[in-house]
């Protein structure tokens, strides 16, 4: 071999290492995580809830924040007016920035309660500077209330939610109340179990693991409760990421706050149902995330919290950032394939990193199987979890360029709008989500390569015959299955 094809082997074989190893490193702080839910999942204890025959009942302001939700700003509303919580002593603000005929939903929503005595009232603005975030700010100089409850449109709380978060901020230093999202349509596809599956673990293992390590962890956006004071000491919501909810959370963390993780309160809600919808969410999480990391870890290792503290709230403002090395991993394994045997590379060693994938199954075990699957025979629930964690896998590698690309723009400081996520008020399997009004139709250039991918990783597996080395068979199979089906289905709910 010539020392230039030598180079080329060794440095496409160093990229390739360096991904892993951040993969493996950050699975392996998932995995402490789960030790920490462990110690203390069985020893949770919960508050009263709130006697509201009491005199000093604290007074609320529900925040709702909309833009262009045609199909579930309604069920919002009527859902929020159920709370058994004193009419007196909360108000609904519904924070409407709607361009379409939501608005007049809205509109005709709070003057139906207003006139059956509820404290409501429609705010909106003439511009949408600011997008969520500015939503929330400019509806906090409204809010009267010593607390600041938000749920976003898709979202159906149940009507005890306040009598059971608000108890929690008896103790002082309690900020934020956050409570575990629940899944109204986890069972209308295989696109929405997938998700529940993942977002099982964050609302189990991550969150209740930061909560029980004492770690920094974050408020998600909704179905949550702020203390009015804790917002405006932490400099309030700002618009400079796509992720406002998780920088309040460390600035305000940061400012010697607590947050309460409550993952025995259930907060239901709608799943985006079709691929297109998913990758909106995905797109405004991952890039996000990257610019939240990018704003707040300067302050996070300037700060006096632990060194451990530290090393988890690095990992997780870096999370985003997995999928950037599962892509570069991907794409790198391919043509390294052919300098195996050139450059007699002990294949073996790359099994050391197989504790990646054995501590993240052992995450999703038991955030699913132990925690969130309560019906049906333990073997049977096994069973279901052999068949959907290798089908996750594919499609989260499968989503690898599309959340890269976002997360690159992230952290380059990139400038885009907040792509809400279309919700078509979807909860059983005879509901449709083929409605014209927020389809998308266009396929992207991003759809395009994903479909080239596919045969891409197909020409890996072919690779593998040809040259007698299976070390990256199973890899390649799952990239070209999840490449593919995300392509599939992309191009195929774009033409619903």
């Amino acid at each position: 071999m010539t020392m230039m094809v030598t180079v080329l082997g060794y440095s496409l074989l160093a990229i390739y290492v360096i991904a892993l190893t951040y993969i493996t490193f950050y699975c392996l702080m998932q995995f402490h995580l789960l030790y920490h839910y462990s110690k203390t999942r069985k020893h949770m204890k919960s508050e009263d809830a709130l006697d509201t025959t009491k005199e000093d009942i604290p007074f609320v302001t529900i925040q709702l924040p909309i833009f262009n939700e045609l199909y579930v700003t309604e069920r919002l509303i009527d859902n929020i007016t159920q709370f058994d919580y004193p009419k007196d002593r909360y108000e609904i603000h519904v924070l409407d920035d709607s361009t379409d005929e939501t608005i007049d939903i809205s509109r005709r929503k709070v003057e139906e309660y207003s006139a059956k005595g509820y404290n409501i009232q429609l705010i909106t603005r003439e511009d949408r500077v600011g997008y969520k975030a500015g939503a929330l700010k400019h509806g906090m100089q409204f809010a009267r209330g010593e607390y600041i409850a938000i749920f976003d449109a898709d979202f159906l709380p149940n009507a005890d939610f306040l009598r059971k978060t608000i108890p929690y901020f008896d103790d002082q230093e309690v900020g934020v109340v956050q409570t575990r999202w629940e899944h109204i349509n986890e069972d209308y596809s295989l696109i929405t179990r997938l998700q529940a599956f993942q977002l099982n673990v964050h609302f189990t293992v991550e969150q209740m693991g930061r909560h029980a390590g004492d770690f920094l962890l974050q408020f998600n956006g909704t179905a949550g409760v702020w203390r009015k004071e804790t917002i405006d000491s932490a400099g309030g919501w700002e618009a400079d990421t796509l992720t406002e909810d998780l920088d309040l959370s460390y600035r305000a963390q940061l400012k010697g706050w607590r947050i309460v993780f409550r993952e025995d309160i259930g907060s239901p809600a709608e799943l985006p149902a079709e691929m297109n919808g998913l990758k909106s969410q995905q797109f405004r999480w991952m890039k996000g995330g990257a610019e939240t990391a990018k704003k707040m870890l300067p302050t996070v290792w300037k700060s006096d919290i632990s060194l451990l503290k530290k090393i988890h709230a690095s990992t997780h403002l870096l999370a985003s950032t997995i999928f950037l090395c599962v892509f570069i991993m991907g794409v790198f394994s391919v043509p390294i394939l052919f300098f195996i045997n050139p450059l007699q590379i002990d294949s073996n060693y790359f099994g050391i990193f197989l504790i990646s994938l054995i501590s993240i199954v052992f995450v999703y075990y038991v955030a699913n199987v132990d925690q969130e699957w309560k019906e049906g025979k333990k073997l049977w629930l096994i069973l279901k979890f052999i068949f959907i964690f290798p089908v996750f896998l594919a499609l989260s590698m499968g989503l690898s360029l599309h959340n890269s690309i976002a997360v690159i723009q992230g952290y380059l400081g990139r400038q885009s709008a907040f792509i809400r996520t279309p919700k078509f008020n979807i909860k059983g399997l005879t509901d449709t989500f083929k409605k014209d009004k927020y389809q998308a139709k266009k396929i992207s250039s991003v759809t395009i390569m994903e479909g080239l991918l596919s045969i891409y990783f197909m020409m890996g597996i072919g690779a593998a015959y040809y040259l007698g080395d299976n070390t990256f068979l199973m890899l390649h199979i799952l990239l070209t299955v999840g490449y593919g089906a995300t392509c599939y289905y992309t191009v195929k709910h774009r033409r619903a």
